[in-house]
């Protein structure tokens, strides 16, 4: 019997943690037809993975590639690092479902994070989840799952107003969740700091949760750092009241205050994963960094009006110490100030850094994006990271944003910094806990049952990578800089990397619950 692919003389991570083992794995089609030791087997094509570890696929639980993906540098800098799977949809906005009006605001307001509607799906609305998985499908070199946006479903139905949502709101809600479940989503997602998701109350989050089953709720909280408490404690409210499984977006901040809660809601029986990356630094839009809530951010044009008037001139002032930790990742018609801190940006262009930060919103309408460095950055703070990703709970993510000019660089690198600094030069996993981490638990939280072991009939998304190199090269200067070490890339059987270089196949999946 011939196969299509034999990966030979590796040392295979099968995903269920235990200890590498000497084997080879055959292909057929786009599932794993063998795994064993298959000396003279014929195939179509053979990779030597002489001295490399085969592994499942990594899945990056929280990627900002809803619009990117379809972007080549951007495949490229996914399965440079071994990820062959984005969770997309993230904190509870995205493109689907929803309206055409409500499709242009969840892209005007995310675009320094999901970037502009993506080129691979028909523009214009209604647009449901059925129709964007549809333009992912075979049109990328990765795999693509989808969470439902909460933030984006509350705007199609009662567009930016901050009232309490009423019972025919939530009526129509559940119906957008309902549909989109059966669309193929993979979860529900919200972002309680973002607009309008900020707005949304426990009892209207557990209502949309109740139609979940074993999916999970995964939530960007209203609350993080020294405040998570906060935000634990209504995502513990939210498990209780749907039944819900969950899952805490980049959970990030003091290890001691983190874990703790982590383990008491584990305790209460809550079903709970959550997501980190290796780095201290955040990036997100600007305008939830520096702007009060009074400013109605989810309507650029009063928001705007309101930058303008002079209202928020004592707001600015007590910002004085935030300054120096931004720095400016993306800003549409004043490029220059990309890379540059607020207070670099600031000096460059004669002014204090609050009117440069005002003028970079109103003259970006809000758009600018940055990346900013928390308080506790230093070895407090990388100790924490490192405690935070050894509990059992951990799933990797990015948080990978791409369409900055100047990105952070989590979404080029994390992946390769985990194995590379966090695996081979730390020790905080061993091998074959980090392919639990990175690839088989991200499957099995997500419902992605045939893609997380190597096991013969499960989908061959599989990485060939070495030890002794892989590592991430993107950095806060160069922040685009694909990683080194893994060269040899299949997705549902098809080579999509091969001695470290592109082949072009776009063998990529929009994945549904199996």
């Amino acid at each position: 019997m011939a196969f299509d692919v034999i990966i030979s003389g590796g040392r295979l991570l099968d995903g269920t943690g235990a200890p590498p083992c000497r084997a080879d794995l055959a292909i057929t089609g786009d599932r794993i037809a063998a795994v064993g030791r298959l000396d003279d087997v014929p195939a179509a094509t053979v990779i030597d993975a002489t001295g490399r570890f085969v592994a499942r696929g990594f899945v990056d639980c929280h990627a900002h590639g809803d619009a990117a993906v379809f972007d080549p540098s951007v495949q490229l800098a996914a399965v440079r690092q071994g990820v062959t799977t984005f969770v997309l949809g993230q904190d509870g906005l995205s493109f689907a479902p929803g309206s055409a009006d409500t499709v242009a605001y969840a892209a005007r307001y995310f675009a320094a994070v999901n970037g502009p509607f993506p080129r691979g799906v028909a523009v214009g609305g209604p647009l449901t989840v059925g129709e964007l998985l549809g333009g992912y499908d075979r049109a990328v070199a990765v795999n693509t799952a989808y969470l439902l946006p909460h933030g984006t479903i509350r705007y199609d139905v009662m567009g930016p107003s901050p009232a309490a949502a009423t019972r025919d709101d939530l009526a129509r809600m559940l119906a957008h969740v309902e549909r989109g479940l059966s669309d193929g989503a993979v979860g529900l997602s919200s972002g309680l700091e973002y607009l309008p998701g900020r707005h949304a109350t426990a009892d209207e989050l557990a209502t949309l949760c109740e139609p979940l089953g074993g999916l999970p709720y995964v939530t960007h909280m209203r609350a993080y750092g020294l405040m998570a408490g906060v935000g634990m404690s209504e995502v513990v409210e939210i498990a209780a009241r749907s039944g819900a499984a969950v899952h805490v977006s980049h959970l990030h901040g003091p290890a001691d205050v983190l874990l703790p809660l982590v383990e008491e809601a584990l305790g209460e029986d809550v079903d709970l994963t959550y997501d980190t990356y290796p780095y201290l630094r955040a990036s997100t839009i600007l305008a939830m960094v520096v702007l009060p809530p009074t400013v109605p951010a989810a309507e650029p044009g009063r928001a705007v009006e309101m930058l303008g008037s002079g209202e928020l001139d004592a707001w600015w002032q007590g910002l004085a110490r935030t300054w120096p930790r931004l720095t400016v990742s993306h800003a549409p018609g004043l490029e220059w100030a990309e890379g540059l801190t607020m207070v670099e940006a600031a000096e460059r262009a004669g002014v204090e850094p609050a009117e440069f930060c005002r003028r970079l919103l109103v003259e970006t309408r809000l758009e600018a994006g940055c990346v900013a460095a928390r308080p506790d950055e230093g070895p407090e703070g990388e100790e924490s990271v490192r405690r935070m990703l050894r509990h059992p709970a951990q799933t990797g993510g990015s948080d990978g944003i791409y369409v900055s000019g100047h990105p952070h660089p989590r979404g080029f690198g994390a992946f390769a910094r985990f194995l590379g600094r966090h695996v081979r030069e730390l020790g905080d996993w061993t091998w074959e806990q980090a392919v639990v981490h990175l690839a088989s638990h991200p499957a099995r939280r997500f419902g992605l049952a045939d893609r997380g072991l190597l096991r013969a009939g499960f989908v061959a998304d599989v990485v060939v990578f070495d030890p002794g190199t892989v590592s991430d090269q993107a950095t806060y200067d160069a922040p685009r800089t694909p990683a080194a070490g893994v060269d040899d890339v299949l997705v549902s059987g098809a080579r999509v990397l091969a001695g470290g270089e592109p082949t072009g196949a776009t063998p990529g999946r929009a994945l549904r619950p199996s």
